[in-house]
């Protein structure tokens, strides 16, 4: 009786694992959002003043890892980078904006940059849903617009990290990696 019980045990296990789903291992680069204004939507769950959402940007991180990254292969100068690493980063605006000075309808954009030493332009592309920023046309942008660099007072910067910065009448974008920071204005 013992040996048949160990049987059916050691039968049941040998299936379970065989039937277990193989989960992929963590994303070297892991999604995550920011919003503006800065809280949401956290605030309505820790029972905070609660703002309305006005804008939600979803991007992958890539780390430095002893690699240089902005002006190198990843990110390389005068070429349109897909804005961290992955799909390409999506802004929703929730109401019209005015991002960097081009007027934008409430909605969801693909968000890449050109960067440069001394100033990144910024893209919003009506193309969504897409691998880094290969299959998307130029006849799918939306808003190009241009800011200076700004260099890192904490530098190195080792995780690349986008958030918004309120200022008066609206945001900051702000992008910081490696020994680079970059200020886009929206206007709300």
């Amino acid at each position: 009786m013992k040996k048949l019980l160990l049987s059916l045990i050691a039968v049941a296990l040998v299936s379970l694992t065989a039937n277990a789903q193989k989960f992929p291992d963590m994303d070297a680069s892991p999604m995550d959002a920011s919003y503006f204004p800065d809280g949401q939507p956290l605030d309505e769950v820790f029972q905070r003043d609660v703002r309305e959402l006005k804008i939600k940007l979803v991007y992958s991180r890539p780390q430095l890892k002893g690699r240089n990254m902005i002006g190198g292969k990843a990110a390389p100068y005068g070429k349109v980078w897909r804005l961290g690493a992955n799909e390409a980063a999506e802004i929703t605006f929730y109401e019209d904006a005015n991002f960097g000075g081009a007027d934008v309808k409430a909605g969801t954009y693909a968000v890449f940059a050109v960067p440069g030493e001394k100033e990144w332009e910024f893209i919003l592309s009506s193309k969504l849903n897409t691998w880094g920023n290969y299959t998307t046309g130029e006849d799918k942008y939306v808003a190009r617009v241009k800011t200076s660099v700004i260099s890192s007072p904490e530098a190195p910067i080792e995780v690349f990290s986008m958030m918004f910065k309120e200022v008066e009448g609206g945001a900051h974008l702000v992008v910081g990696w490696e020994n680079t920071v970059v200020e886009l204005p929206i206007k709300m």
